[in-house]
């Protein structure tokens, strides 16, 4: 008769290297992998995630469209300037008369302008920016949370799978050992044929439950670094953190009260109300295109032209022209002759003498536009109705996920208990069988009924410690615990 306290023994320190190899792989790179700690890990997602990036660059552009619509507050500015070339018979610009050669003009204007009145439409549109770009933060922060939900998912995952593996190695193990017991015996003739094919055929399935692990724990290894937006070709491993005790208890969470803890707080909530408060500025500032519109303006200007001339010189030339006659008398009357000299005036001058000032005050008043004002406003008020619905749904939808995270989580504690339970008898059932399938009192096929039993009843429990482990998870992130072990 075999000792089976010391098969145990030996059993268990050959199971505790295989599982060593099991989790870290071969020694060969061991010490140039990184090492992972969920702490890490959600450093990453935060520091590299792409819909994070896109989710703080529309923060950003809220931003500028609230900068942008505070500035719009203040007196525009706006300065041109035209240069002219004229040819032939024109009109000078500068002085509107007639000219028969090539004038060259230019003139500047200095243009502004500021609402005095528009139906507060500005400072409603101030307000409704700012609600915007809050309501940008908290989906940034919406995004984030989701991420690091999903990360403690992924990494329990890689955990779960982890473990499964080594579960698998060693029911190949005890498995393979069993086949060479069965080969020594089929030797001497104390087993036949049957019951070497069917310690094979254990054997190949529980290799095939070993590959089928290694690719799960690939996989897994996979999704949680394209998750961290990590290299896929470079390998890492993550830290099993001490699971031995899992935390239970938890059947006294109130649904009720997570929820009331939650609703204050939860992105999804707060992104909903901000984003209807911005619709209801929407429908104030659609109001605002029924009230009349007042502008003050002012402009400033001047100008220069090369055709513009003044005189210079004015002199009698020493000749006289007849202008008329006297009447009755017939007498011619003459008026001197002047020799006049102009000049072309200097370009300063001409700046300094066009100089030209004006303000003014314009006012629209909306009388008949085919009711476009009106019309914004009952699809603004229909956008604020539609967004006050979406803050409904929003809390209706996490009242429902926080009851059913809760239920699942008890759900979950109850399956673990079942398990562990389920675990611990089908051990002590396959020892049981073991020693009496040593002594011949139990035949292969029930021994290996026993093995399927207890593997099966491993995997459970393996399964089950994870999935409560997640599901406490989500209970902290819905009451804004960290998401740490």
């Amino acid at each position: 008769m075999i000792n089976i306290n010391h098969h145990l023994i030996v059993y268990t320190k050959k199971l505790t290297l295989v599982a060593a190899f099991a989790l870290v792989g071969f020694p060969k790179g061991i010490y140039a992998q990184e090492i992972i700690t969920l702490k890490r890990a959600t450093e990453l997602v935060l520091q590299n995630n792409l819909q994070i990036k896109q989710a703080q660059l529309s923060e950003a552009l809220s931003d500028e469209t609230l900068k942008q619509s505070k500035l719009a507050i203040y007196p525009s500015l706006n300065a041109s300037n035209n240069l002219n070339f004229n040819y032939g018979r024109s009109i000078d610009p500068l002085t509107n008369q007639f000219v028969n050669q090539s004038v060259n003009s230019t003139n500047g204007n200095l243009f502004s302008s500021v609402i005095l009145f528009q139906g507060f439409q500005k400072l409603n549109l101030i307000s409704q920016n700012k609600y915007e770009l809050e309501a940008d933060k908290s989906y940034v922060q919406k995004v984030k949370n989701d991420l690091l939900l999903a990360v403690v998912n992924s990494y329990l995952l890689v955990l779960n799978n982890q473990d499964l593996l080594v579960a698998a190695n060693q029911q190949l193990y005890i498995i393979k050992q069993q086949l060479d017991r069965e080969q020594k015996f089929f030797d001497v003739g104390n087993k036949t044929l049957a019951d070497l094919s069917q310690s094979k055929a254990q054997v190949a399935t529980a290799e095939l439950n070993v590959t089928n692990a290694q690719n799960q724990v690939d996989i897994s290894f996979l999704n949680l670094a394209q998750l961290l937006e990590l290299d896929p070709n470079l390998p890492f491993q993550v830290e099993k953190p001490v699971l031995d005790d899992v935390k239970q208890g938890n059947l006294n969470y109130s649904a009720s009260e997570i929820f009331q803890k939650a609703v204050a707080n939860y992105p999804d909530i707060r992104l909903a109300g901000l984003r209807k408060n911005a619709f209801g500025k929407a429908v104030d500032v659609a109001r605002g295109n029924l009230y009349p519109r007042l502008i003050l303006q002012g402009s400033l200007g001047t100008g220069y032209s090369n055709g513009r001339q003044r005189l210079l010189e004015r002199k009698p030339d020493g000749t006289n022209v007849p202008i008329g006659f006297v009447e009755n008398t017939n007498q011619v009357v003459v008026t001197p002759n002047f020799l006049t000299t102009f000049e072309k005036t200097p370009f300063r001058d001409q700046i300094s003498e066009n100089f030209n000032q004006s303000f003014g005050f314009g006012l629209n008043i909306p009388l008949f536009n085919g009711y476009s004002a009106r019309s914004s406003i009952r699809r603004a008020k229909i956008n604020y109705q539609n967004a006050e619905i979406n803050e409904q749904i929003a809390k209706n939808n996490l009242n429902k996920t926080i009851n059913q995270s809760v239920l699942d989580l008890r759900a979950a504690e109850k399956r673990y208990n079942s398990a562990l339970y389920a675990f611990q008898s089908s051990k002590d059932a396959f020892n049981v069988i073991e020693q009496r399938y040593n002594v011949g009192l139990v035949n292969s096929l029930d021994y290996n009924q026993a093995q399927t039993n207890l593997n099966k009843a491993q995997f459970d429990q393996i399964q089950a410690k994870y999935d409560l482990i997640f599901r406490s998870k989500v209970i902290d992130y819905y009451l804004g615990n960290p998401l740490s072990f």
